[in-house]
């Protein structure tokens, strides 16, 4: 599992060190890495949140669309996507159920990979529309939604206004590091 040092440490490191210690939260995306870390030091990754979102609402748009299109797109093959993205998007869950759960639960019937097999076709149709209309990729704080759940919401979204979205977008970046850094950081301090 990928590791995230203490902010005193993330503080300290040179700007390269940064940028991948930073890696993992914010799906590599140098260019914002690069851009954060001119604003150390931070104190408290708190802080470094906080930061996130005013370096992020006030990028450059280009910089603001790579830093969208670093994330996967939602039911991007599991192959394709991060280990974090991969248990966020609930492959993780998905790859035990078609094996049929090692604790003796049932695998995927016949019928339930059929349906993720239409939802499948029906997030490439969402995201193809989705990044057509507004130029970038959508990006959503998962949160334990299911992929059916997000495939609503992207639809709703896409009638959204521009710049709206795009700022909805960059923020749940920014929720989706908060998450990733809660959870790396237990996993560090219960390991």
């Amino acid at each position: 599992m990928e590791q995230i040092p203490p902010i005193a440490e993330l503080d300290a490191l040179g700007a390269p060190a940064f940028a991948q210690a930073l890696a993992p939260l914010f799906e590599g995306a140098p260019s914002f890495a690069a851009r954060l870390g001119l604003d150390r030091p931070f104190g408290s990754y708190r802080a470094l949140l906080d930061r996130a979102r005013v370096v992020a609402q006030a990028m450059s748009e280009a910089e603001q669309i790579a830093l969208l299109d670093a994330h996967p797109r939602i039911g991007a093959p599991p192959a394709t996507v991060s280990p974090l993205s991969f248990r966020e998007q609930g492959y993780d869950r998905e790859s035990r159920e078609q094996a049929g759960d090692s604790v003796g639960g049932p695998a995927a019937t016949a019928e339930e990979k059929v349906i993720r097999e239409r939802l499948a076709i029906e997030l490439q149709r969402l995201n193809a529309a989705y990044e057509s209309r507004f130029g970038f990729r959508f990006v959503i704080h998962v949160a334990g939604r299911s992929r059916a759940d997000i495939a609503r919401v992207m639809e709703e979204l896409l009638s959204a206004e521009g710049q709206d979205e795009k700022r909805r977008a960059l923020n749940d970046v920014v929720n989706i590091a908060q998450d990733r850094l809660v959870r790396l950081r237990a996993a560090e301090a219960a390991g």
